[in-house]
């Protein structure tokens, strides 16, 4: 292993040790303490959290993004004796086996935050360069949405959410959309009656039954980005309802997990039609396009430069912090080492190919972008 993806490795594996689940402070002294001594930029450590450095000058900005907090871990990532932390029990469980790093963060996204961290310090860049990692991604894009509200504004940005085989084997592609979620409810009332007499009440749960086939009637978000298809999805997923079995119930509640794409909702107002039905937003994760396609071509033709395989723009079907940072404005592609089915597994993994990939992939992008 050459001295490149030595410290490659090293960097990611100090970040993916430090536990980050609930409390990322500690993360996120690390970085910045790390950006403060290996680079000249202006490091700011803002109130929420979030880390932000800045180097370079130009009239265009380009930020290398991304969170350094993570899901819970499984016990199995969490040291023990017998696990490789430095001596420090207290310390998230880091292997190396088979040309891969394993533990939580790894792929989501420790490993990618490195190979940022390493491109911001080594690119001669083109313009302004921002080096941005994030708190609270997992819980909804709190720290995006903190910085964004404090005016944060790159012009551009890769954000190193997982991009690697989406279009084939062994590489590493741009992400120019991806679907949102808007999670909701449909609280539903009726009037509570003995079941002897249902007649004389009426029957929440069949309102709800009556919302629910108004959302399975319902057309699935749909769109194009770049032309490439995006296609979301509307499922009902939890219902609850009644309180004993001889009661009429008179209140039930359905859940709804709607995956939106850009400009397009499901048309889930319609269920307020049914009497007694209440349609209430809890969550509503922005999705993401990428409308400037001469900054998506670039991405694509750095992506291409660094890897033999060919890479291709596509789409994901996760949200992430690219989502607010699309709606405010910055112009987004979504590029990062993490596979389909590696985040938030007990078996959590990323290739060091790909984390050397992506880390020749930022710096080379950073050295052309914004092209004069």
């Amino acid at each position: 292993m050459n001295a490149t993806r030595t410290e490659l490795v090293d960097l990611t594996r100090r970040l993916v040790s430090i536990p980050s689940y609930e409390d990322e402070m500690a993360a996120g002294d690390a970085i910045e303490r790390w950006l403060r001594a290996e680079t000249s930029a202006t490091v700011t450590r803002d109130r929420h959290g979030n880390v932000v450095a800045r180097r370079g000058d130009g009239r265009e900005s380009l930020a290398l993004v991304g969170h350094h907090d993570v899901v819970e871990p499984d016990p199995s990532q969490v040291a023990s004796d017998d696990t490789e932390t430095d001596g420090d029990a207290s310390r998230y469980a880091v292997e190396e086996r088979d040309g891969r790093l394993y533990g939580r963060g790894t792929a989501d996204m420790k490993g990618s935050l490195a190979a940022a961290m390493l491109a911001f310090r080594d690119a001669d860049p083109a313009g302004e360069l921002v080096f941005a990692s994030f708190v609270g991604e997992e819980q909804g894009g709190v720290g995006a949405r903190a910085a964004l509200g404090d005016g944060f504004a790159p012009d551009y940005a890769v954000v190193g959410e997982g991009s690697t085989n989406y279009a084939g084997d062994d590489v590493t592609d741009v992400v120019v959309a991806h679907r949102g979620r808007r999670g909701s409810t449909l609280a539903v009332r009726g009037t509570a009656a003995h079941a002897s007499e249902p007649d004389a009440g009426e029957n929440a749960v069949y309102r709800a039954c009556d919302a629910v086939d108004v959302v399975r009637g319902l057309d699935a978000p749909e769109t194009r980005v770049l032309g490439r298809e995006l296609a979301g999805s509307v499922a009902v997923t939890e219902i609850e309802g009644g309180s004993a079995w001889n009661v009429v119930p008179e209140a039930c509640t359905v859940t709804i997990d709607e995956r939106t794409v850009p400009g397009e909702r499901a048309a889930l107002e319609r269920a307020e039609e049914i009497p007694g039905v209440e349609w209430t937003i809890e969550q509503d994760l922005p999705p993401m396009a990428c409308e400037d396609s001469l900054f998506a071509d670039a991405v694509l033709a750095a992506a291409d430069e660094v890897q033999p395989a060919t890479p291709d723009h596509v789409t994901k079907p996760h949200a992430t912090d690219a989502g607010w940072l699309t709606a405010a404005g910055t112009a987004c592609v979504v590029v990062g080492a993490s596979e389909p089915g590696e985040a938030h597994t007990a078996t959590e993994s990323v290739s060091i190919g790909a984390l050397a990939r992506c880390r020749r992939l930022y710096q080379t992008l950073a050295e052309r972008w914004p092209a004069e």
